[in-house]
C-alpha cells in the first residue's frame, strides 16, 4: 500500500470511528473502526487512545445497557464479527488483542431453574488485564478475570478466573502453561 493511500485508508477510519462511536461516553485519540459496527450505548462506552475496531466480514456489537459500564483501554484491537454485552462492566485492559468472533457478557440473561428462567439474574464484571490476547471463537463468561500477559486459545469458554502471564485452553479453559 502506498503511503497516500495508508492515509486515505486510516483517514476514513478516523472519521468512521467518530459516527459509530458518537454516543460514546469518551473517545479517545486515534480511534479506528473499519466496517460498520453495532453500537448501543444506554450505560457508559470508554475508549482509550489508538482502539482499533474491525467489523468488516462480521458485525462486531458492542452493547452496553442502562447502568453498565464497558470500557476498552488504549491500544485494544478488536477483530470483527465480536459481541461484547456490558451489563455491570466489561473492563478491557490495555494493549488487548481480541480475535474473531469472541463473545464476552457479563450477564446470563436467565437462570437455570426452569420456574425462574424468565428472572434475570445478577451480573459479575469481566476484566481483562493489560496485554491479554483471545484466539478467535473465545467465550469469556460472567465473573472473569484474565491476568495480565495471558493468552487464551481458540475456542475456549473462560468460566473462572486465569492467572497473569498463562496460557490457558480448553472447554472449560484450563491452564496449560506459564509464560
Amino acid at each position: 500500500m502506498s503511503k497516500a493511500a495508508h492515509y486515505w485508508h486510516n483517514g476514513w477510519a478516523v472519521l468512521r470511528a467518530y459516527w459509530y462511536l458518537r454516543r460514546a461516553s469518551q473517545l479517545g485519540r486515534g480511534v479506528r473502526v473499519w466496517g460498520r459496527p453495532v453500537v448501543s450505548n444506554r450505560g457508559t462506552l470508554i475508549l482509550g487512545n489508538r482502539v482499533r475496531l474491525v467489523s468488516t466480514v462480521a458485525r462486531l456489537e458492542l452493547a452496553v445497557s442502562e447502568g453498565g459500564t464497558l470500557r476498552i483501554d488504549e491500544g485494544v484491537y478488536i477483530n470483527y464479527g465480536c459481541s461484547l454485552g456490558a451489563n455491570q462492566l466489561i473492563h478491557v485492559g490495555p494493549n488487548c488483542t481480541i480475535g474473531t468472533h469472541v463473545i464476552m457478557m457479563d450477564n446470563d440473561f436467565h437462570r437455570l431453574e426452569p420456574e425462574r428462567r424468565q428472572e434475570k439474574p445478577d451480573s459479575a464484571p469481566i476484566v481483562l488485564e493489560e496485554n491479554v490476547w483471545l484466539g478467535a471463537r473465545v467465550i469469556v463468561l460472567r465473573g472473569v478475570t484474565i491476568g495480565q500477559g495471558s493468552v487464551i486459545g481458540a475456542g475456549s469458554v473462560v468460566n473462572r478466573d486465569i492467572p497473569p502471564r498463562c496460557v490457558a485452553a480448553g472447554v472449560p479453559a484450563r491452564v496449560i502453561r506459564r509464560l
